[in-house]
């Protein structure tokens, strides 16, 4: 070929400003990695040079030249009139009949005999660069057959290098509108009309946690993603374990699907968007094979580049084939300092207005300002939030006026989202009919600091701000860990200081996630409430096995936390609801006796060989197995709660071990919750059958001072610091040392009273947990108390010499 043309193989990422970036990436992967099984389309580019050519053949530097220098860089008030001018002027010019020529011979040898279409994919210079990644800017072609409609496609190309949105960009950058030039990559079409398609990234979007390749997927074309028009699927996949050839998808969510984007039957370009079969909606687009195919191939391509990798990716519903049609490096977490963890905390807020999925953490207060279409982008004022139903890329010249973004449609792939990550501001993407829940102008709370759901609230909400720089924060002797429950929380948490999760609590998962009481899934057939039996069979449609829905559930979010921590310890509490808890489940009350006092009665271990809940403590036992065995996350270790007596820690034993939880097997640990009286006194006998133990400190002070300390009356006596409660501590420590075994505490006083802090470490505590909001607290505690014991040490040992 000639200069005017180049094929994928005859191309690499070093020519970039020969084909730009994303042609260039395409004859990487085409050449590099196809030898690992990764499989790109076949196609050919053209050249930065045959540009210049077209514009050089129809006289048009000047023109555009003069064009870019009229444009109002202040207010962009002439943005749409002078990008219509220029596309005008691009598309009255002729291409070169050498080009022309070449690009049709070009084409006729990729296709041969075969009567396909091609995709034809604007490629900029500027573009795709590890500061300069823009997805959506210039436009791409589908479905294009026929050489003067590939011709056509080519020039509709070169003119979208002047989109109103692509001139704001290069702008907004710094890149020279003369120095950027396009290519057009013309690509075999993958049938993902007839299939799916979707998105991946090599780490986790929100956080930047880079151990997880994050996938998500529509049926048809993948512009259903772009715009946010639907709701994917996602799956989060854990790279350490699929490469020790693991099940490594620690999650897996159905998304509505609600329309799959195909072609139109006319034979042309143009696409339609149909309403997505109920049936389709609730299949997941990507078998579990498939999704760890990608994942692989993710995998390999982030580490040809050697940088987090945003991918896009297409499986053929004819021939069933996935293909990779385009990587480009990530650059929002790419950017980002990791070691500066910004806190934001709500501490009052109005009523909730409406709620979707939360895109990244911060908190903005401003006027809502409700927009239909960019058109309408001058109501749009700097500091206003953006209230609409979605985005695309035509939004792009206004949204870096938007504190934040609200959309009615979108997931955590939709073009809101990638550009408000990209922006740094918040958004809630999916918050399904907000029309008359905010109006113009009013004074609203965008929320993302609680989990994955954001939240707007009315009016201003009070919230504070916090800047962490955790270089600066040292390891402790005593070992700081975290207090988890929300799965969606936990990659965040990996960046905070710790080692490990000394309490991963069960309860959340089960009540935020799962919601059905375990044993109405299994009786479900013999459950007396049509209501709840109802209300499962909804939950539960995708589930044949209504006990696989629990287990595989509860897999999942241990999996999820144990993966963002791995490989350090993660201690998952087996379930300790109390009676009236486990009845407020869906199905519950069929299950649950009615007890004068929960606190103190049917909970912990003694549930667990009983067979008013066995059934369901085997299920638990299921999900902890399909981690650790199946999905590889060895670094779980198992707490059994609330066990009064030696005789109840060797049934749970072997009743774990019948349901395939041996300790010792597969270097299983099992550690014992110290917060009962009889734990400590008995301390060295449980030593004998578990490996450690996890002082419960609410427990044990209100079975010390033998209070409810859920009784309002009597809060006021509720003292962890009390002197019989911290001589109850002590000798579980120094018993526990004895032992040789493990022993940690979890509770909120060492972070609120660093006296208590001292006390655990002069007794020679191992780990102390705390909540996420006490961790950098309760770590300044145990490095005062450190350094004070280490002080100490030192006067008594040079007093000890003289």
């Amino acid at each position: 070929m000639n200069a005017y043309i180049k094929k994928f193989s005859e191309i690499g990422i070093a020519d970039t400003q020969i084909v730009g970036g994303k042609n260039a990436s395409l004859g990487e992967m085409f050449t590099q990695l196809s030898s690992n099984g990764i499989q790109v389309p076949d196609g050919f580019a053209t050249t930065c040079f045959a540009f210049e050519e077209f514009l050089t053949h129809n006289a048009l530097h000047l023109p555009l030249h003069n064009l870019m220098s009229q444009l109002d860089i202040s207010d962009f008030s002439n943005l749409a009139q002078t990008g219509m001018q220029a596309r005008e002027l691009i598309m009255k010019g002729e291409m070169p009949p050498e080009f022309r020529e070449d690009i049709i011979g070009a084409y006729r040898q990729l296709i041969g005999k075969d009567d396909i279409a091609v995709a034809v994919r604007s490629s900029a210079t500027a573009e795709d660069l590890p500061n300069a990644s823009f997805a959506g800017q210039h436009e791409s072609y589908l479905n294009i057959k026929g050489e003067e409609q590939l011709v056509k496609a080519v020039q509709k190309c070169f003119a979208s290098l002047y989109t109103d949105r692509a001139i704001k960009y290069r702008q907004d950058n710094d890149f020279p509108h003369e120095k950027v030039s396009l290519s057009a990559g013309i690509q075999k079409m993958v049938r993902s009309d007839k299939g799916s398609s979707g998105v991946a990234f090599t780490l986790e979007p929100e956080s930047g946690f880079r151990n997880i390749v994050h996938i998500s997927g529509v049926w048809g074309l993948g512009e259903n993603i772009v715009q946010g028009t639907v709701i994917p699927d996602e799956f989060f996949v854990f790279k350490p374990t699929l490469l020790l050839g693991k099940d490594a998808i620690v999650q897996r969510k159905l998304g509505e699907k609600a329309k799959t984007m195909i072609y139109s039957d006319s034979g042309d370009t143009t696409v339609v968007n149909t309403i997505t079969s109920k049936e389709k909606q609730n299949q997941f687009v990507l078998s579990d094979e498939e999704v760890s195919k990608l994942a692989h191939w993710s995998v390999s391509i982030e580490a040809h580049y050697q940088k987090p990798m945003d991918i896009e990716w297409a499986k053929d519903g004819i021939t069933g084939d996935l293909f990779i049609i385009q990587a480009r490096p990530e650059t929002v977490h790419a950017q980002k300092n990791p070691l500066i963890i910004k806190e934001y905390r709500l501490s009052g807020k109005g009523d909730t207005l409406v709620q979707g999925e939360a895109i990244g953490s911060k908190i903005v207060t401003g006027p809502a300002r409700l927009l239909d279409s960019p058109e309408e982008s001058y109501k749009l004022k700097p500091g206003e939030i953006l209230v609409t139903a979605l985005t695309s890329p035509d939004w792009d010249p206004i949204l870096k006026n938007a504190s934040a973004i609200i959309t009615s449609k979108g997931g955590r792939t939709s073009h809101a989202s990638i550009v408000a990550r990209e922006l740094g501001v918040p958004a809630i993407v999916g918050c399904g009919d907000i029309e008359g829940k905010i109006s113009d102008g009013e004074l609203i709370t965008v929320s993302c600091c609680e989990g994955k759901t954001g939240f707007v609230y009315k009016g201003q909400a009070s919230f504070t701000e916090t800047a962490l720089d955790i270089s600066t924060i040292k390891k402790t002797a005593t070992k700081a860990m975290l207090i988890v429950a929300d799965p969606e929380q936990s990659f965040r948490l990996s960046f905070y200081p710790n080692d490990g999760v000394g309490l991963m609590r069960m309860e959340f998962i089960i009540t935020h996630f799962i919601r059905i009481h375990p044993m109405a899934l299994v009786h479900f057939n013999d459950l007396k409430d049509g209501a709840a039996k109802q209300s499962i069979e909804h939950i539960t449609h995708s589930f044949p096995d209504k006990k696989k829905y629990f287990t595989d559930k509860l897999a999942e979010g241990i999996s999820t936390i144990a993966a963002a921590f791995y490989p350090k310890d993660v201690i998952v509490r087996m379930s300790d609801f109390k009676t009236n808890e486990y009845a407020d489940l869906i199905g519950g009350k069929d299950f649950e006796p009615e007890e004068e006092n929960p606190m103190i009665g049917f909970r912990g271990a003694s549930r667990y060989c009983n067979d008013l809940y066995r059934d369901g403590f085997r299920l638990e036992c299921e999900a902890i197995k399909k981690v650790r065995n199946d999905m590889g996350l060895d670094n779980v270790k198992i707490m059994i709660p609330f066990c009064r007596t030696i005789e109840e820690g060797n049934k749970v034993l072997l009743e774990m071990q019948q349901s395939g939880l041996q300790r010792g097997m597969n270097n299983l640990q099992v550690y014992v919750m110290a917060e009962i009286p009889s734990n400590v006194i008995l301390a060295e006998k449980f030593a004998r059958i578990f490996d450690g133990f996890s002082i419960g400190s609410n427990d044990l002070t209100q079975l010390t001072l033998g209070l409810d300390r859920d009784s309002t009356i009597l809060s006021s006596m509720f003292n962890e610091q009390d002197d019989a409660v911290k001589e109850m501590i002590a000798t579980m420590i120094k018993k526990a040392k004895a032992a040789g075994a493990h022993i940690g505490l979890c509770g909120q006083a060492p972070s609120d009273f660093p006296e208590f802090a001292r006390f655990l470490v002069e007794q020679g505590i191992d780990s102390i947990s705390f909540n996420p909001d006490a961790l950098f607290k309760g770590i300044e505690n145990i490095q005062k108390a450190e350094q004070a014991l280490k002080s100490r040490n030192i006067h008594t040992l040079e007093t000890t010499h003289r």
